[in-house]
């Protein structure tokens, strides 16, 4: 805390400045001034928080000094040192403002102890204003958040009260936009995001962008990350300044940014646009990992990718789970996220559902799988899928529920006979010619040996199970997806589509189009 001794007389101020162990008590003695003019010029740029001045000085007396020094600067703290010991000095500068009133006589054990409490004064102030501070900031934020909330644009009532709360982002029509920005800053290394140190990272982020930007600017707490306001000129609509101000913010405080920059709006009542948009552009953090800064006006245009995973794409990932190979996996995951990160049309929402769509796609397989054998599946308790994960960390979220699949088809499998590893191929492949001979030789058996073991364990011969699979097949493609008949039949193993036909009705009694329409009222065959 900075103390200024003013005193015209040399030996008083030498010896006030010199003698007193000042240091040692938490306080910093600034160059003595020799009048009141002089402690006045220099008041503003050195701004000291205690005064210890003289009354009688030639030119300005330390009444008058403490008088201005009070209009400029009502929380320092000036204390008269008089050699005068007369009450209506005293009452005159106590009228001032002025803390207390000692005696040049006076030891200096007790001037010390004058400065001590004015130190604790300007202290409790400072706690005070502080508290006052915070309280009035979140009373602020609470009222925009409520702006936030509305479903209909704020009224003119509540706009006043805005501007009143948050003069420096009037916007004036013509002139300024309000863009809404959210960043998320996270640390460098191994310091921990949890707790309180995030909360601590985005206030210090918050604060030092407040210092940085030359614009109008008002930032809140969102979750892990900042919403900052910013009043923008016309003129400097250009965000790519601000941008290098945020990457300044985040390399001072040793921590990575991503910035999501809404769209600019000019009237106050399209608040809540300014936040969407920002809140979408946000979104966009894991599939553009690439950049720090991403814009609504750079995704707005975006499409989105299909939704449902296709046919072809569920058979790669039965081989992914059918090889039980972990590394094999990740690498497949990893590429699968690469190729959806490029596509240009890419969107959070359609690859969140085409990332469900293959967590789906991997339980009806297995399900099916244990199907063939005889054997129920249900998923496992405790894997409901995690949305917020799949978006945030889809790497994490798929390796998770495939590398659960693994271990469900490795005890799905375990202690079956050959002719049930052989269904299992059966219905993985009946898309392909599946002769006798291929799957004899993929469960390792000779052909006739394995066609009297299959017909005696399944109570059929070969043939006839491998069609009525293909039918099976057929009759789920028809009832679960809008493919067209043709790509059924050949899914199902059948090019002429004539014999597929005449082989559906056979079974079925029905068309595959007949079957189709009515597939609510008449049921697969068992």
């Amino acid at each position: 805390m900075k103390v200024l001794i003013v005193d015209d007389e040399v030996i008083i101020r030498t010896g006030l400045s010199t003698v007193i162990d000042w240091e040692s008590c938490g306080f910093c003695v600034l160059e003595p001034a020799a009048s009141g003019e002089e402690a006045l010029q220099r008041f503003p740029n050195e701004e000291p928080d205690i005064i210890f001045t003289d009354i009688r000085m030639t030119g300005m007396s330390g009444i008058d000094l403490a008088r201005e020094v009070l209009r400029m600067r009502p929380g320092t703290e000036v204390i008269i040192i008089s050699g005068f010991d007369e009450f209506i000095y005293a009452q005159q500068a106590m009228r001032e403002g002025v803390s207390e009133y000692l005696l040049k006589t006076s030891r200096p054990d007790e001037i010390i102890q004058a400065a001590v409490r004015a130190k604790a004064r300007i202290e409790q102030r400072r706690k005070e204003e502080e508290i006052a501070q915070t309280k009035e900031r979140a009373v602020s934020h609470s009222f925009l958040s409520k702006m936030f909330a509305l479903a209909s644009p704020p009224d003119d009532q509540m706009i006043i009260e805005m501007w009143n709360r948050y003069p420096e982002l009037r916007m004036i029509q013509g002139k300024h936009s309000l863009q809404a920005w959210i960043i998320t800053p996270r640390y460098k290394g191994d310091i921990s995001e949890e707790g309180h140190a995030q909360e601590d990272l985005c206030r210090a982020l918050g604060e030092r962008l407040t210092e940085l930007l030359p614009y109008g600017c008002e930032w809140l707490q969102r979750g892990r990350s900042i919403l900052l306001f910013i009043r923008v000129e016309l003129e400097r609509q250009d965000t790519s300044n601000l941008a290098n101000m945020i990457r300044k913010a985040g390399e001072e405080l040793n921590c990575t940014i991503f910035a999501a920059c809404g769209e600019p709006i000019h009237d106050v009542k399209h608040l809540r646009q300014a936040l969407d948009t920002a809140v979408e552009a946000n979104s966009y953090e894991w599939l553009l990992n690439d950049k720090e800064v991403v814009r609504y006006e750079d995704i707005s245009g975006r499409k989105g990718v299909k939704m449902l995973c296709t046919l072809e794409e569920e058979k790669d990932l039965a081989a992914w789970i059918r090889t039980e190979d972990r590394g094999r996996l990740r690498s497949e995951i990893a590429k699968l996220l690469a190729r959806l990160r490029q596509d240009p049309h890419a969107t959070p929402g359609s690859v969140q559902g085409y990332l469900q769509s293959l967590i789906v796609a991997g339980h009806r397989w297995l399900e099916r799988a244990a199907m063939s054998v005889g054997r129920s599946y249900e998923p496992p308790i405790g894997e409901k899928l995690d949305m917020a994960e799949l978006s945030e960390q889809p790497e994490k979220a798929l390796f998770w529920h495939f590398e659960a699949m693994m271990k469900q088809y490795t005890q799905l499998v375990s202690g079956i006979s050959p002719v049930q590893h052989a269904i299992i191929y059966i219905h993985e492949n009946l898309g392909q010619g599946l002769s006798l001979q291929q799957v004899a030789n993929h469960v390792h058996m000779n052909p006739n040996y394995f066609s009297e073991l299959f017909k005696r364990e399944i109570g059929q011969n070969y043939i006839e199970f491998v069609t009525e699979a293909k039918i099976k097949k057929a009759m789920t493609l028809l009832r679960e997806t809008p493919a067209k008949i043709s790509e059924i039949a050949y899914e199902a193993g059948y090019e002429d589509m004539k014999y597929f036909n005449r082989l559906f009705k056979k079974f079925t009694g029905m068309t595959p189009s007949e079957y189709r329409s009515s597939a609510e009222v008449y049921p697969s065959i068992d």
